[in-house]
């Protein structure tokens, strides 16, 4: 298992992933508005479907990579730094534009809508490199398994993802007609979840090298 410090702070990312707007979240508010709830869950569980893809090509690709290729640990932390630093901007940045601003997206039946959620997700860069660039940083040598403590990472990040994914599925309007009521509101979640996003980066460049 991975060390509870590293498991926190990996699950403080992926709380702070998935509430930074992204393909995923756009896709699921957009659906859950146009054609309903129910077609919102529908499309969340293949999203689910492609986080679980995601966690096993990692898991196995990590524990090869780790092993083969010195100082991989290093350059795997400094890349998803970068990452992190990149998606606090994306956060701050005047021109954002809101996931709750509704695309008009066509009716489709329930399998289609599976599989466009496991497309968006498939597809999505943001899920990519925080499965290939971030989670590696927080598997320690000394904690046992590489395969073990990867797979245990990978189901905390699907675990709040779905979670926090099946909440604004559910909720979308009330929360579009919150957030056009109070836009204040909208501008402090953003700046806050810059700066978590951004202190994070920080503490992956200044950590010492694990292993």
């Amino acid at each position: 298992m991975p060390d509870p410090a590293n498991l926190f702070a990996f699950a403080l990312i992926s709380l702070g992933m998935v509430l930074t707007p992204g393909p995923n979240m756009v896709y699921l508010i957009s659906r859950s508005i146009c054609q309903g709830r129910t077609s919102g869950m529908i499309s969340l569980g293949g999203v689910t479907l492609g986080f679980v893809f995601y966690m096993l090509c990692a898991a196995f690709g990590i524990t090869g990579f780790v092993m083969a290729v010195p100082f991989a640990y290093d350059t795997l932390r400094f890349a998803g730094a970068v990452y992190l630093l990149y998606l606090a901007w994306q956060a701050v940045k005047p021109s954002g534009r809101s996931p709750f601003q509704v695309r008009d997206l066509p009716k489709d039946g329930p399998r289609k809508l599976f599989l466009m959620g496991f497309l968006t997700n498939i597809l999505n860069p943001k899920i990519a490199v925080m499965y290939l660039s971030l989670l590696p940083q927080f598997i320690s040598l000394e904690n046992g398994s590489i395969l073990g403590q990867s797979i245990a990472l990978g189901l905390t990040q699907i675990i709040i993802s779905v979670s926090v994914n099946a909440m604004i599925a559910v909720g979308a309007g009330s929360i579009a007609v919150f957030l056009v009521q109070r836009p204040l509101w909208a501008t402090v979640q953003r700046w806050i979840m810059g700066t978590v996003l951004t202190a994070l980066a920080v503490r992956m460049m200044t950590e010492a090298r694990r292993g």
